[in-house]
């Protein structure tokens, strides 16, 4: 008489499954990672509502200190239009992206603006989601 099970289960762990959601993960996280900006200066922007979904070409920031950069290295207020013509240069449809500290005085952003306004470049101005 066979008394043993049709039945056997096997006591093997299949890893296909866990490697294709890791490789799902993977890409997942390269691809939007270009999202992320890496150079960007640690600033407390100013809170609004609304999204813009623009194609980042060159950041300029501006802190507390009314120090200016781009991207991440410091440019001085005389400078600055020189800088973003040399970086912007041959660039199709140049996009700027102004991220002025909370509290730096309209003042700033406005030279900045009229910089991007006299070179056709375009401006927006980056703020914290509400």
């Amino acid at each position: 008489m066979n008394l043993r099970g049709r039945n056997k289960i096997s006591p093997d762990f299949n890893m296909s499954s866990m490697t294709d959601i890791v490789f799902l993960l993977l890409i997942f996280f390269m691809l939007t990672s270009p999202v992320i900006t890496p150079e960007a200066l640690d600033l407390i922007l100013p809170k609004a509502k609304g999204k813009t979904t623009n194609k980042q070409n060159i950041a300029v920031s501006i802190t507390k200190e009314l120090q200016v950069y781009v991207d991440d290295q410091r440019v001085s207020n005389a400078a600055l239009e020189s800088t973003l013509k040399n970086k912007l240069a041959g660039v199709e449809n140049p996009t700027i992206i102004l991220r002025a500290e909370e509290g730096v005085p309209i003042e700033k952003a406005v030279t900045v603006m009229d910089i991007a306004n006299r070179n056709k470049y375009k401006i927006v101005l980056a703020v914290k989601p509400e």
